[in-house]
């Protein structure tokens, strides 16, 4: 990690739902809390809790040297809504397969 970058992982307290164009897209009480420096609060959903029949891949890949290559997923009216590192880098392994979303409302109920 570069010097001062930080990324922690946790369980989070409360059921995670999140929701885009009115439409639930994930609703679970196993998300993961992802922190790191210079970056929003993220929740990464396990797979089975998101609805995956919604989302269509995409051919975006992006890198982060942090967490490694992710994977993108579309909606009919946003693409890259969602992203995955389904093979993210050593310290951060716990959001394998997990989705994470951009741009959507999450609530914490």
């Amino acid at each position: 990690m570069t010097r001062g970058h930080r990324i922690s992982i946790e369980e989070s307290d409360r059921p995670v739902r999140v929701v885009h164009g009115g439409r639930e897209l994930a609703r679970t009480d196993r998300a993961l809390v992802l922190r790191e420096t210079g970056c929003p609060v993220r929740y990464y959903i396990p797979p089975e809790d998101v609805r995956l029949d919604l989302l269509t891949p995409s051919a975006t890949h992006t890198y982060c040297p942090f967490k490694g290559t992710a994977s993108y997923w579309s909606v009919p009216d946003r693409a890259d809504l969602v992203w995955s590192y389904p093979d993210p880098k050593p310290g951060v392994d716990r959001i394998r397969d997990h989705l994470c979303f951009y741009e959507a409302d999450v609530e914490r109920d």
